[in-house]
């Protein structure tokens, strides 16, 4: 976890105000006239966790520029942010930048700003309410006001509260009868009239619907309601029935695509659908959506990036057969949009894919309501909390998702009865705990293992999660195989081609040199008898073709009917069906793994090969 950090700090993450200007030294976040808008505070969302991780003195410094600007120079009305405009919505961003900023220093500036700030809002909402994008993100900004309630107790926070609520769009409603069950097109927006901020156009947008996750677990902090509690998993329920793809996405390119895997999902969406089911995660203790996170942190996150982070994309897809300038397939976006580089098709995403690593690492471990410490998501980490004042430290150490065994020692400075959670993955039938070698009762899928004892210094806490594969379907009954947290895919033979320097980074087109066109021969009843793994050593770059860990085996044929159009894979056809191709035995790698993939398979007819 902490190499995959590093990457980042060596890549676009820690460099992106050295060769893009949008964030550089002429930034209005900076005091001068360069972008004023999102920009700077997306890059900040990410570089200031990343920096704190890291310890890093450099980009503590690169960080500090920016805040300090922002604190120092806030208006005597209380508006914060560069005076080119009074958009309310990069301010939500900056909130949340400065909330992360002040639990790492403390630094005594930041509570009266937001105070002064929020003040300043109650006052001007009601004649300059919340329009466009502040409209339907107005729950990352209730984060921040609750956040800012719980330091201060401020009881004007709760009417601020109200008022976004009520200004806000909403998303309960939606999704309660939700209507965009189909792929959202231009005509259906009508974007050529200008309508790109209509209210149609945003709730249909992909990342406002990523962000929108969280607004049910957030709201019902102030309501208490558990229909408000309970609206987080209807949403996905919605999005994956008419827009699921294998990846752990929706489709949205930029808008909702419905679920053919050769439709993308736009990497701003990808990081906000991640921040969204780690405070809905840490609001409800629903162990749900720890899988779901961990599926999108493993899968699509690194999977539209290159290995050395360096270069990204603005839309993946999970049939992925070329990276090129076409127009297909996407709804609304530009040909540039699954190119990898600076900023392919919007800038936003170069600004705004930095959060998604350092807050998942964030993440890994919470604390329960009872003083307990929760894992609620896996990976190699070492954190240090406070249980009912004493300090814990606990090693976490594991090769997962690529293995399925995880090892703690837990150290209290002295001993301490406390509870320790174990998120159980709802894929992990036959998962063992074990505590010092002494075995515990076997816990149940898609649950939290509850360990409770004294704990003292050295205890270790040993867990073992079958890692069986896995079939799961998608569209037109296509399969895509998985194991474990991780899904995986056919990776095609790449040819990257240059096409401009960007500065200290490029923009490459990437083309297929391999055929694609496989279905696979297996049982999704028993995908164990037909699927079989091998395993390599975890490197430092796990998540590239070249260092894969583990590596699936199965049979499959071809499909020669089954082609690209416009470097666009054609839907998946429909399944189960025959060919009379050879029988092979493909490979199937993690799906990041593979920057050129097919992920949902068609599936053979189990007689073979049929004419």
């Amino acid at each position: 976890m902490r190499t995959q950090l590093k990457i980042q700090a060596n890549g676009l993450g820690g460099h992106l105000d050295e060769t893009w200007a949008d964030v550089g030294p002429n930034s209005g976040w900076l005091g001068g006239t360069g972008e004023s808008w999102e920009r700077g505070p997306y890059f900040l969302d990410g570089l200031t966790p990343l920096a704190y991780l890291l310890d890093d003195a450099r980009l503590k410094a690169k960080a500090q520029k920016y805040i300090d600007w922002t604190l120092n120079n806030q208006a005597a009305d209380g508006m914060l942010g560069p005076s080119a405009n009074d958009d309310w919505w990069p301010r939500i961003v900056m909130l949340k930048v400065l909330t992360q900023y002040h639990e790492a220093t403390g630094d005594p500036r930041v509570i009266p700003a937001m105070q002064r700030y929020f003040d300043h809002q109650l006052t001007e909402l009601p004649k300059r309410g919340l329009r466009d994008w502040g409209k339907f993100r107005w729950q990352d900004e209730a984060l921040s006001v609750i956040w800012l309630y719980n330091r201060t107790g401020n009881e004007k926070l709760l009417d601020l509260m109200q008022l976004l609520h009520a200004q806000g769009h909403d998303w309960m409603g939606q999704y309660t009868n939700f209507q965009y069950k189909e792929r959202i097109t231009k005509e259906f927006l009508k974007v050529g009239d200008g309508n790109n901020l209509k209210d149609l156009s945003l709730a249909t947008h992909g990342v406002n619907n990523g962000q929108a996750i969280k607004t049910g677990p957030v709201w019902s902090l102030v309501s208490r309601s558990e229909d408000d509690r309970k609206a987080v998993r209807r949403m996905i329920a919605e999005l994956d029935k008419y827009h699921g793809l294998p990846n752990g996405m929706f489709s949205c390119d930029e808008h909702l695509a419905g679920p053919d895997p050769s439709q993308g999902s736009e990497l701003c969406t990808v990081v906000e659908y991640m921040f969204s089911l780690e405070h809905a995660l840490a609001i409800l203790g629903d162990p749900v959506l720890g899988d779901r996170l961990e599926r999108l942190a493993f899968n699509a996150l690194p999977g539209t990036m290159t290995d050395d982070m360096w270069a990204h994309q603005y839309n993946q897809e999970p049939n992925q057969v070329e990276c090129s300038l076409h127009q297909k397939p996407w709804t609304t976006d530009g040909p540039e949009s699954n190119l990898y580089g600076l900023e392919p098709n919007f800038g936003c995403c170069t600004a705004n894919f930095h959060q998604g690593w350092p807050k998942f690492a964030a993440s890994l471990f919470m604390l329960s309501q009872d003083d307990g410490l929760v894992a609620a998501a896996y990976a190699p980490c070492e954190v240090r909390t406070t249980v009912r004042d004493t300090p814990v430290q606990v090693a976490e150490e594991t090769d997962y998702p690529f293995r399925g065994r995880i090892r703690m020692i837990v150290n209290p400075a002295s001993p301490l009865a406390f509870p320790l959670l174990l998120r159980v993955p709802a894929w992990a039938a036959g998962t063992s705990v074990k505590v010092n070698g002494e075995g515990q009762p076997a816990p149940a899928p898609g649950s939290f293992a509850r360990i409770e004892r004294k704990w003292k210094a050295g205890d270790s806490v040993d867990v073992d999660f079958p890692l069986a594969p896995r079939v799961s379907q998608w569209f037109h009954d296509s399969v895509a195989v998985e194991r474990g947290a991780l899904v995986f895919s056919y990776g095609i033979g790449e040819n990257w081609l240059k096409l401009r320097d960007r500065g200290m980074t490029a923009d490459w087109q990437v083309y297929p040199t391999t055929q694609w066109n496989y279905a696979l021969a297996l049982d999704a009843a028993s995908p164990s008898h037909d699927i079989t793994a091998t395993e390599a050593k975890v490197g430092d770059r796990p998540f590239s073709a070249n260092g894969a860990p583990v590596k699936l085996h199965v049979k499959a044929r071809k499909l020669p009917a089954w082609v690209a159009e416009d470097g666009v894979a054609n839907p998946v056809p429909q399944s189960p069906l025959a060919s009379d191709q050879p029988e092979e035995t493909i490979t199937l790698i993690p799906y990041a793994a593979a920057k050129l993939r097919i992920t949902a398979f068609p599936r053979l007819e189990r007689s073979g090969s049929v004419g």
